[in-house]
């Protein structure tokens, strides 16, 4: 499992126009999610969640994604990508349609949502609306909770523009001094610790930066207030760490999350309505092109809408949902069922909490269990499984974590909960140098009656994020299968040693060999067709860009072997294109809960091989990561996962469909396919 060289990634036999962008996939993706936020049959406050979910992720884009293909053009190296596109060609192709989103999602709100809102008593209003008596509620609240936070930055030969934090909020202002006619230009910072929208009455609302800019005049006193506008900044906000010449990688993480903040700029944007001549000295302060400035309908941020879509009103939310039991029943003896079956869990149709948290609960208060071992990838601000892990220590049990420092944007929560555990005895760890752990792993050692030892170990698509696992489809196994129980011990001794042990019995494993491990079951069907043995492939995964997998997969369509792909995100890949794909069909579900198992199935001549685990087919996963597929054993639970996938490709399904231009259509009607495991479990 070390960071090898990947497998050659070329087929010559195939066309080169044969990829689709990934950056443009991943941004039909979010167009989706804004699709389903303009759906009138979900509940109005899903709908907000939607649009507020899609601002999110469109920030991260930015941060990420953007910000990579910039950082290429700036390094005079702009390596085309599997596309054919150049860096600069692509950069051009997705800033129009990421400015295309922006404005449809901004003005979807602005047009649509606010008024249905506003029918059901809850009002997004803005200053010029409010009534006499809500705005000297307002002055009150600014005078005694806004004005003592905020800090006016003038810009004049003395004071030089202020820096500007990514994601902040910000109104430039205009001043002038009436005593010699002088005009200033400032900044103030709309605090990111007081709420996106204020409530100035029940059931109404207004943004924040409308408040503090009715009340400038108490910043500037003496001065006149000609304009102000609103904007925001966006910057790279992806971290670089060479671990080889790192000694500290955890005080090296903690320094560059405060650089973080200093990326450049990668997106500016500004309300529609604002003065030319503000918005040039804000370009020219910040140091960025027409290019990347974004002029959208206010209010700006608009992931602050989940605190609206939070306010407690059932009758315009998903009916409750609550996490069957059933598969571990509260007064089961855990481990008596692990010795005596395997157990799937379908995450969040089965409940997490009454599984997998209470596995590292009950493991931690049983004095038959002589030691724990845990990959965290991302956890919550309050962390059962967390605290069991300090319980487990804190009892005189041998406790082993890997943390993932490096998991983007909880690389700060993760070095806390890494101090936390440290400090309680438990042995910490980070990973391999030059890859990061990404696989859902737990092993728990119990010393039986008989005196035996016995592994029981868990392995899973999803985090150990009990907030998630309520939100997130994700699939986990619970064994005491002694290969599975030796195989996850020897990834363990492999992150936390110098082990080199790669042979296991029923895993595959990143970066060594999960990618030719893949490919050769693919191979496998294409032999198999050719045989005239039953033979098909169908993956369910997040998504698809590894072109070596890619390539695979066309081959084996060419061959004529059926291939089902369920992706949520990007797919580079192709469908249905004549000579090459038509025997490809890629779907997609979106909805309530977001889709993030990942599942493989080879037909195998009729004895179907079923995996499941952690990876992604991407690059970064196959070749930058520690990840962990586990073959899943027994009929009913093969039967289990392959209707699954059988089930999200039925054309009578609600799902998307992805044709070979990169474009998915919206197939109405039909089945919802989490409705339908929800009455199952209910």
């Amino acid at each position: 499992m070390t960071n090898s060289d990947p497998v050659p990634l070329v087929d010559a036999g195939l066309p080169p126009d044969r990829y689709l962008d990934r950056e443009e996939s991943w941004l039909r993706f979010n167009g989706r999610v804004l699709r389903l936020a303009q759906s009138p049959e979900l509940p109005l406050l899903e709908r907000v969640r939607f649009l507020s979910i899609f601002s999110n992720n469109l920030d991260e884009f930015f941060m990420v994604r953007v910000a990579g293909l910039m950082r290429r053009l700036a390094t005079g190296l702009p390596v085309r990508t599997s596309s054919g596109r150049s860096p600069h060609a692509l950069l051009n192709r997705i800033a129009g349609l990421a400015h295309q989103l922006s404005i449809e999602h901004a003005e979807y709100f602005r047009d649509e949502i606010a008024p249905l809102l506003a029918k059901e008593d809850i009002a997004i209003v803005r200053w010029a609306d409010l009534e006499d008596v809500e705005r000297a509620r307002m002055q009150e609240l600014f005078r005694t909770r806004v004005y003592p936070v905020l800090t006016p930055l003038v810009v004049d030969p003395a004071h030089p523009f202020p820096y500007i934090s990514g994601k902040s909020l910000n109104l430039a202002v205009q001043v002038r001094d009436p005593r010699n006619g002088t005009t200033r230009f400032a900044r103030v910072k709309v605090p990111p610790l007081l709420p996106r929208f204020i409530a100035v009455a029940p059931g109404r609302f207004a943004p924040l930066e409308d408040v503090i800019a009715a009340n400038l005049e108490q910043l500037f006193p003496g001065m006149d207030v000609l304009a102000h506008h609103t904007f925001r900044v966006t910057r790279n906000q992806d971290l670089e760490i060479d671990e080889d010449i790192t000694e500290n990688l955890l005080q090296t993480l903690e320094r560059e999350l405060l650089r973080r903040r200093f990326g450049p700029v990668v997106r500016l944007e500004v309300e529609d309505t604002i003065d030319t001549r503000v918005l040039d000295r804000l370009t020219a302060e910040l140091g960025v092109d027409e290019e990347v400035v974004y002029r959208l309908p206010g209010p700006l941020d608009l992931a602050g809408l989940d605190a609206i879509a939070n306010i407690d009103r059932a009758d315009l939310k998903y009916p409750r949902f609550r996490p069957s039991e059933k598969v571990l029943p509260p007064e089961s003896d855990l481990f008596a069922v692990m010795r005596d079956r395997d157990v799937l869990l379908h995450h969040p149709y089965d409940s997490f909490t009454a599984s997998v948290e209470r596995l590292i609960e009950e493991a931690a208060g049983d004095p038959k269990v002589l030691a724990i071992k845990q990959t965290l990838y991302r956890t919550s601000g309050k962390s059962p499984i967390v605290d069991a892990l300090i319980n487990a220590a804190d009892a005189g049990k041998q406790v082993v974590v890997v943390v993932e420092i490096k998991a983007r944007f909880d690389e700060q929560a993760n070095i806390d909960w890494a101090q936390k555990l440290e400090r309680a005895g438990c042995h910490v760890m980070y990973g391999i140098v030059g890859l990061k752990t990404h696989c859902k792993l737990s092993l728990v050692v119990r010393q039986e009656s008989d005196g035996t030892l016995l592994r029981y170990t868990h392995v899973g698509t999803g985090n150990y994020h009990p907030t998630t696992a309520r939100l997130y489809e994700d699939f986990g196994l619970l064994t005491t299968d002694p290969e599975v129980g030796e195989d996850v011990n020897a990834v363990f001794n492999h992150l936390t040693g110098y082990s080199r042990d790669e042979d296991y019995h029923r895993l595959l494993a990143a970066p060594h060999s999960l990618r030719p491990g893949l490919i050769e079951r693919i191979e496998r069907e294409i032999e198999n067709h050719k045989a005239g043995l039953p033979a098909r492939l169908r993956f369910k995964c997040n998504s698809l860009t590894d072109e070596g997998i890619i390539d695979a997969l066309y081959r084996a369509s060419q061959a004529g072997v059926t291939v089902d792909l369920l992706l949520r995100g990007i797919c580079a890949l192709r469908p249905g294109v004549p000579g090459l794909s038509e025997n490809i069909r890629v779907r997609s579900v979106l909805g309530r809960f977001l889709e993030h198992s990942r599942v493989f199935v080879f037909e195998n001549g009729g004895d179907p091989e079923v995996w499941l685990g952690s990876a992604d087919l991407m690059h970064r996963n196959l070749d930058r990561r520690v990840e962990v597929l586990v073959r899943v054993q027994g009929d009913a639970h093969r039967a289990q996962l392959t209707s699954l996938l059988d089930r999200g490709m039925d054309d009578g399904t609600r799902t998307w469909k992805l044709g070979p231009l990169g474009l998915w259509s919206r197939q109405r009607g039909g089945a919802d396919l989490q409705e339908q495991l929800m009455q199952e479990h209910r």
